[in-house]
């Protein structure tokens, strides 16, 4: 009688960055044998990967390691709220092991001390690209480990430490697999995107006969090469990244840019600890679009910082007024255990929080609603998801998964996920777009 191999079961808490994690510890699971299932009863014990950035991610991450430890009663921790050993253990002492983030080996030790295979590992059991979380149609490449920035009211690099780049041969064999497995979209990712190669000093590589520098721009261009979708996210605003514009005008990469200005206010930004200046960056902005009108730009921001007045908020609507930003995400302030900012004087009130979110994004509202009407008539690309009920939901070159919008694309057609579409756009709200197929 074949022996049935043993179970784990894994949830994964977080950022993208944190799913990466996940998926290589998942894939180190099935190259050895193990199974991965969906829930707490049928595991032998349960892997968490855990978010520790704000309180409510922490939150989160505690409520999930009590429910798995009263589901199943054997749990390995690891992630970055992992990397606060002590606090974990000491509220929950029956833990099998708690580790750090990035940190496969170490879980993996654990896994074979409370739950050892059963049988040799088959490398071959697990295709090239390895196992993911997403889709099959997009994955996430992350090219870097850690972050050289010190944020005031951030304390990743405490999780993950300073900035280690991957070899610029090593990311693009894996973009490679990924590829050769039907990706058809790759979303970059990292702590800092645009740093990438800085702690190598650009050091030069080989891929498929290539000379390829550990860079950022080039790894861009490298990319560029595979003829699919190509996303760059959390790319800090350095001078250098004005040298990607042309690559998206001319298709290598898409016309989308996900940049955490965070605030407006140069005297916020001092506070945070981020450079900036808004009469720079909206030049920058207004640059970047004549080189490439169809550029796309995400941004996250913070409200409510410690310090932030009146006139500081205001500042921060009028640039986004100025700037018409495309995506935009807001936070209310949240003290972060050990972060810096939380030592700051002048902090806001929490109903001061609350208003000041609320107007944020009403106000962003307005103009997303006023980018996307621009599109009626327009016709766009569009990479299919799923289906629902009077047809099927995609994502154009302007959205992220997850995080941005959808168009809606009313049809009785049988699509498939991953199958790239024309549509021409019927009409759009504040945040999604409305379609039909072209020439239906």
């Amino acid at each position: 009688m074949t022996q049935k191999n043993n179970k784990v079961g894994f949830v994964s808490l977080g950022c993208p960055k944190a799913t990466v994690d996940s998926e290589q510890i998942i894939t180190q699971l099935r190259a050895e044998g193990y199974d991965i299932v969906p829930d707490y009863d049928q595991a032998d014990l349960v892997i968490i990967n855990t978010c520790g950035f704000i309180d409510s991610a922490v939150e989160e991450s505690m409520q999930t390691i009590d429910e798995a430890l009263h589901e199943n009663g054997k749990v390995i921790v690891t992630g970055c709220l992992g990397a606060r050993s002590e606090m974990i253990s000491e509220s929950f002492p029956n833990l099998l092991a708690v580790t750090g983030p990035h940190a496969t080996a170490e879980v993996m030790q654990a896994v074979h001390k409370h739950l050892p295979a059963r049988h040799d590992p088959f490398m071959d059991l697990v295709p090239a690209q390895g196992i993911k979380l997403t889709p099959r149609h997009y994955a996430y490449l992350k090219i870097s480990e850690g972050c050289n920035h010190r944020c005031t009211f951030c304390i990743i690099p405490s999780f993950r430490g300073d900035l280690v780049s991957r070899p610029i041969d090593e990311v693009m064999q894996e973009a490679q697999n990924l590829v050769n497995a039907g990706v058809k979209e790759l979303l970059v990712i990292s702590q800092d995107t645009s740093a990438y190669g800085v702690d190598q000093k650009y050091a030069t590589h080989f891929w498929n006969g290539q000379p390829l520098q550990t860079r950022f721009v080039d790894l861009a261009r490298a990319l560029g090469q595979f003829g699919i979708w190509v996303r760059l996210h959390y790319v800090y605003p350095y001078p250098h990244v004005d040298n990607v514009i042309p690559l998206m005008a001319k298709g290598l990469i898409l016309p989308y840019l996900d940049i955490p200005f965070q605030h407006a206010s140069p005297k916020i930004l001092k506070a945070m600890k981020r450079p900036g200046s808004q009469e720079k960056v909206l030049e920058r902005i207004k640059s970047w679009r004549e080189i490439c009108p169809e550029l796309v730009i995400r941004s996250t921001f913070i409200v409510g910082f410690p310090g932030e007045t009146e006139e500081d908020f205001e500042l921060l609507l009028n640039f986004l007024t100025q700037a018409q930003l495309d995506r935009v995400g807001c936070f209310m302030y949240s003290p972060v255990a050990d972060a810096a900012a939380n030592e700051l004087p002048d902090q806001i009130d929490e109903e001061i929080k609350k208003d000041r979110y609320e107007r944020f994004m009403l106000h962003q509202q307005l103009i997303s609603t006023n980018r996307l009407s621009q599109r009626i008539g327009q016709t766009l690309q569009v990479l299919i998801e799923a289906h629902y009920d009077e047809g099927w939901t995609g994502r154009s070159y302007a959205d992220a998964p997850e995080i941005d919008g959808l168009v809606y694309i009313q049809t009785d057609q049988k699509l498939q996920p991953g199958e790239l579409v024309q549509v021409t756009v019927l009409n759009s709200d504040e945040y999604d777009l409305f379609a039909e197929l072209k020439n239906q």
